[in-house]
């Protein structure tokens, strides 16, 4: 279960996994001897196993403990008005705003645009980074839009369906009404793309133009409570999801 890369870093996995706040030396015992924990598919019960903490894949009932790692996982609440980069030359408000009380150079997971709000991903995991924002992983992405106008089922259907946007087509992989009120539809829809101002070009398409857009879910992460501008780490198992949606 050991490694002979020079990064590797040896330590006995009841105690790795009591010290990653899965459960108490002795219960992180209890689940080996369970047959509930596995390092790189195998399952492990021998007490006393050594493993590789920034190597292994290690799994607790089937869920990813992120390996241990220098690099920085954040989510942020980008606010509308603030431009997804790390600077301006216009001088706007910058993602760099956010995160400058950090001291690592972190960089963003794709963008949204300046004026939608919600969640991004900033890291230095390169390659984590990467991948995320690669089509080919199509990782999901969760937004809730208020629309003009109320939204009929034909429309939901259409925009399930696919419709022919000037750059190729485009559907929602979900979509549901969350409240309709005063001329106005609160809907949430997932899209695996990341095209420029996709979301708002399918709703325009459909004759619902975007009034608000906010995006409340990247893969495994959820905005949840956050304020406008408030950031937090990732947490162990948002982590460990992320990784195994981009196979890393």
């Amino acid at each position: 279960m050991t490694s002979d890369d020079g990064g590797a870093e040896s330590i006995r996995l009841h105690k790795l996994l009591a010290q990653s706040g899965i459960a108490s030396r002795r219960k992180s015992e209890e689940l080996m001897l369970a047959g509930r924990v596995t390092v790189d598919g195998e399952v492990v019960t021998r007490l006393g196993t050594t493993v590789d903490a920034r190597h292994a894949v290690i799994r607790v009932d089937g869920a990813r403990l992120p390996p241990r790692s220098d690099q920085v996982y954040v989510a942020a609440n980008k606010p509308v008005g603030t431009v997804s980069t790390m600077s301006d030359p216009q001088g706007r408000p910058t993602l760099a705003d956010l995160v400058a009380s950090r001291p690592e150079r972190l960089f963003h997971v794709g963008r949204l645009d300046t004026d939608t709000d919600g969640l991004i991903l900033l890291t230095n995991h390169g390659d984590l980074a990467h991948r995320l924002a690669h089509p080919s992983y199509a990782v999901d992405k969760t937004y809730v839009a208020q629309v003009a106008g109320a939204m009929r089922t034909a429309s939901l259907r259409r925009l399930e369906s696919g419709i022919e946007l000037e750059d190729g087509p485009a559907a929602a992989d979900t979509i549901r009404v969350r409240d309709t009120h005063g001329g106005r539809t609160l809907v949430e829809l997932t899209i695996h793309e990341g095209r420029n101002r996709i979301v708002r070009r399918m709703l325009d398409a459909v004759g619902h133009p975007v009034q608000r857009l906010t995006r409340i879910g990247f893969g495994s992460v959820r905005l949840g409570s956050m304020r406008p501008g408030e950031t937090r780490d990732l947490t162990r198992d948002e982590l460990g999801a992320l990784l195994d949606s981009v196979d890393l």
